[in-house]
């Protein structure tokens, strides 16, 4: 029980990476049985803003900021932005590409967060220091594994059934559809993790303002899905694994790893969280090939690696960075 107390972290991580690999190939299936993204989407954010609701209520009641109208303003262009407009794009793109070429471009966020944040003036290139190169070349080798899984499939790795649910060979002009709408997708997710930033500093209620995105995303995909879906059968769940797979999306991820990811962020650090984000890929490939005999191909290996490769290169600069802002802040006379 000691060792395990003394791990909980790692083991926290270890299992949100295999939640979040869970999410990706569970809504693959419910995309290709015929649900529209939207209505997975609508009912995906009602379930975790019921989750998460009393979380809100228990932990963020006591001392919680009072949210001026300016900054709700902020949390309503913020939510449709980085959540509605990222996952709607996201779940779209599933149609046109695999779960596990989805799982793998994730790891390229921390190069767009680093871009957008260089653009709005909260990341400094510092050219002349070793963990400016080590977030530079970090960025290019996340942006350059994530071209090569776009442009280059390459031969099979592993060769799915083509008769399974999530299976399939993908023509060129899908893999590249997908792969633009994912990276939209991408772009609107960083641009949502700089500006929350800039929110929690005026509203931290971290489970109040989690609520009130996930809540505001439910209503505004539920408008958007209400236009395009007119069929009150598309609306319809049943006890099958699309609504099983609603259910895991809206309760296992956005309430379970949003409280464990917290605690860990609270704890260590978002260096720490971040590490883990490869085991994601592995477990996705695992899952996948296991489970639902989908295909895998040399090419999504290479970009992956690049990708992990240019991860660990900028978080090893970050570190540094951390590290030297520590020392020159211990310097300073008081």
């Amino acid at each position: 029980m000691n060792i395990i107390r003394k791990h909980m972290t790692v083991i926290a991580m270890i299992f949100t990476q295999l939640v979040y690999a869970g999410m990706y190939l569970l809504s693959k299936a419910a995309m290709s049985s015929g649900m529209k993204p939207s209505v997975f989407i609508t009912y995906r954010q009602a379930l975790a803003t019921l989750t998460l609701a009393p979380f809100a209520y228990f932990i963020d009641r006591n001392g919680s900021t009072p949210l001026k109208f300016y900054v709700f303003c902020k949390i309503i262009f913020v939510s449709l932005v980085g959540v509605t407009l990222s996952l709607n794009l996201n779940y779209i793109a599933l149609n046109y590409i695999s779960p596990t070429f989805n799982t793998a471009a994730i790891n390229a966020i921390p190069s767009l967060v680093f871009i957008i944040a260089v653009f709005s003036r909260l990341e400094t290139l510092a050219i002349r220091e070793k963990h400016g190169w080590a977030k530079i070349i970090g960025t290019i080798l996340g942006l350059s594994g994530a071209t090569i899984i776009t442009f280059y499939k390459g031969p099979h790795l592993y060769s799915g059934h083509a008769n399974n649910l999530i299976a399939k060979d993908y023509t060129k002009q899908e893999w590249i559809k997908g792969s633009i709408l994912l990276l939209c997708s991408l772009i609107t997710w960083a641009l949502w993790l700089v500006m929350q930033v800039s929110v929690l500093t005026e509203y931290p209620a971290k489970f109040w303002l989690m609520t009130l995105q996930n809540g505001i995303s439910c209503i505004a995909t539920a408008i958007y899905g209400a236009i395009v879906e007119h069929s009150i059968q598309s609306w319809k769940l049943r006890l099958d694994r699309n609504l099983f797979s609603v259910v895991y999306s809206g309760i296992f991820v956005s309430g379970f790893n949003f409280t464990v990811l917290s605690w860990v962020l609270e704890k260590i650090g978002p260096v720490y969280t971040a590490i883990f984000n490869p085991l994601q890929l592995v477990f996705t490939v695992i899952l996948s090939a296991v489970f639902f005999h989908d295909s895998f191909y040399w090419g999504s290996v290479l970009g992956a690696a690049t990708m992990v490769i240019g991860l660990y290169a900028f978080l090893w600069g970050k570190y540094k960075e951390a590290q030297r802002t520590a020392q020159l802040s211990t310097r300073r006379p008081i």
